[in-house]
């Protein structure tokens, strides 16, 4: 079993031949043959989508929206039990900001693609590390959300579900909980150290090991658990293409490395698998 706590991972398990293709924004996307083929017959893909999927909607990555104001704290100033326990209007204020970011995103034309591509195969698992609901927005039916969504709500001592119409009616920076007296509002997001809600953790798994098709999308496969899905897929036949700017630990082990954007990508990529 994988673990089930979120943390930073370097280093993997496997040694596996690889195929790269270089796209740049100038080329027209060619894939090959084989890879069209394995998608169009697989009966169960698997789908690991990472920042980089909600970059293109204008969702900064952590990092990257730790600008202005929060430039001066670290992710573990703002993104763990501790930090949340020691300065709650803080961490709670600097949800806020990036909740206003995430209301007025939409999704990308990767978005639709993965949409379009679960009408096509038998089955389609979304499993994301992002917290924003992009894929849902879109029309994703199957969405297994490893990080928990930005825009829920729940008490920091019961973990229970705070409504929006209680949060809206409190002027407390965070508001207090209405489920526990000493219980305050904290965003229904994995922070670093957390172990994943129950029972997501397992829902991914299943879908990596019984996957013949596995895409890793815009995730650096630096957090743990995540990074260990695709390597689990591919260690149980399902064939894997990463979809990604930039070199990550998972490309040595890809069959396929993408080096572009997922809206372009993956738009080419149906485009293709409707002229096979």
């Amino acid at each position: 079993m994988l673990g089930n706590r979120v943390e930073y991972t370097q280093g993997s398990r496997f040694a596996i031949p690889q195929e790269t293709f270089s796209m740049k924004p100038s080329d027209s996307l060619c894939l090959p043959g084989s890879l069209l083929k394995r998608l169009q017959g697989s009966d169960h893909v698997m789908v690991l989508t990472g920042a980089g999927m909600s970059a293109e909607s204008g969702i900064a990555t952590f990092r990257d929206a730790q600008t202005g104001l929060w430039a001066k704290f670290r992710p573990e100033d703002l993104a763990t039990p501790q930090a949340f326990a020691a300065h709650p209007a803080r961490v709670w204020s600097w949800y806020e900001a990036r909740r206003e970011k995430v209301r007025d995103a939409e999704p990308h034309a990767g978005h639709f693609a993965l949409v379009e591509l679960e009408s096509m195969v038998p089955r389609l698992s979304v499993v994301t590390q992002n917290v924003d609901a992009l894929h849902q927005k879109s029309g994703s039916g199957n969405v297994i959300e490893l990080h928990g969504n930005i825009m829920r709500s729940i008490c920091h001592l019961t973990s229970r579900a705070i409504d929006g119409e209680w949060l809206a009616k409190s002027n407390d920076c965070p508001p207090r909980s209405p489920w526990a007296q000493d219980g305050l509002a904290r965003p229904d997001v994995v922070w670093f150290g957390e172990p994943l809600p129950a029972g997501v953790m397992e829902a991914a798994t299943k879908a990596a090991v019984m996957c013949d098709f596995c895409f890793s999308i815009g995730t650096t496969s630096t957090v743990q658990p995540a990074a260990s899905l695709p390597l689990l897929a591919l260690e149980n036949g399902a064939s894997l293409v990463e979809i990604n700017p930039q070199e990550t630990p998972l490309s040595l082990h890809a069959d396929y490395c993408l080096r572009g954007s997922a809206a372009r990508a993956l738009t080419a990529i149906m485009q293709q698998l409707k002229n096979l």
